[in-house]
């Protein structure tokens, strides 16, 4: 079989490669399945649903999963 240098330039743009970076990571698809089964979701409370994960991480791939428009965010005016 002949090697083509130029092959595997071709999946820089690939769907499937895209796909894999959004959703590879350790905790995009547990995020997103534990806000599927409620309705509404404060911040300590997914925190408190999903357990292992840092404040930092939930924050960070919150809004990952907001600037890729998987996830909305909403500002209640009420305490707690």
């Amino acid at each position: 079989m002949k090697e083509n240098p130029d092959f595997f330039l071709s999946f820089h743009d690939c769907p499937v490669r895209n796909v894999l970076d959004r959703f590879g990571d350790k905790w995009s698809i547990l995020i997103l399945m534990v806000l599927n089964t409620q309705e509404k979701l404060r911040f300590n409370e997914l925190h408190k649903s999903i357990g292992d994960i840092s404040q930092k991480v939930l924050t960070t791939t919150l809004r990952s999963l907001e600037a890729d428009g998987l996830v909305a965010r909403r500002i209640y005016p009420e305490v707690p």
